[in-house]
């Protein structure tokens, strides 16, 4: 599944847009908040980076409140110079982000690579918790279509077994998705696309 050319060319667009607002973000205990709504607004708008905080189906609105950032999506922004991250009066570095990030998310880097790749393919990349997955995926955005798949992210030394694709595929298929296993391997992604058969009998 691609991301039709003129939308990823609009929201690239967009997305490059934002260098010119030097939209800057704080390190707050272990989250990434922006506390300029304007600044929120422009990144969810341009390529759904973010929330607005207290808001738990946001639309694209210019909601007055302060909005969060994932690591991820922190670490992207970084990455293409669109954002800086403050804490204790000074900038952070991409490196010290990663580290922070590190620490509070499980198998971090992997997953960012992944995160990473579907972002440069044109998706929208938002997290998958509530469907089992690390990620969940959409051509256009959360609010404007359904979600294209449930992306769960392992490393080349992860042993999976029998009932992880069962439990997965299972999940997947009551949400209506296909769920993809993206294999990380040395910050090359291979992606596998299941689908679950619900009258294959077993």
């Amino acid at each position: 599944m691609e991301v039709p050319i003129d939308v990823v060319r609009e929201r690239e667009r967009k997305i490059s847009d934002l260098k010119k607002l030097g939209i800057e973000a704080e390190l707050v205990g272990n989250r990434i908040v922006v506390w300029e709504p304007k600044h929120g607004y422009a990144l969810f708008q341009a390529g759904f980076f973010g929330k607005p905080l207290g808001i738990r189906k946001p639309k694209i609105y210019r909601y007055r409140a302060p909005y969060e950032l994932s690591f991820y999506d922190t670490l992207y922004l970084m990455e293409r110079d669109l954002l800086r991250v403050i804490s204790k009066d000074r900038y952070m570095t991409r490196e010290e982000i990663a580290t922070i990030a590190t620490r509070v998310v499980e198998d971090f880097k992997p997953k960012y690579i992944v995160y990473r790749d579907l972002r440069n393919r044109g998706f929208v990349v938002k997290p998958g918790l509530k469907y089992g997955a690390d990620f969940v995926v959409y051509a256009y955005g959360p609010g404007i279509d359904h979600s294209l798949f449930a992306v769960s992210v392992f490393s080349h030394n992860v042993m999976l077994k029998g009932q992880d694709f069962l439990r997965s595929g299972r999940l997947s298929w009551s949400v209506r998705k296909r769920w993809v296993l993206a294999c990380v391997v040395d910050e090359n992604v291979k992606y596998f696309v299941f689908e679950w058969d619900k009258d294959l009998s077993v």
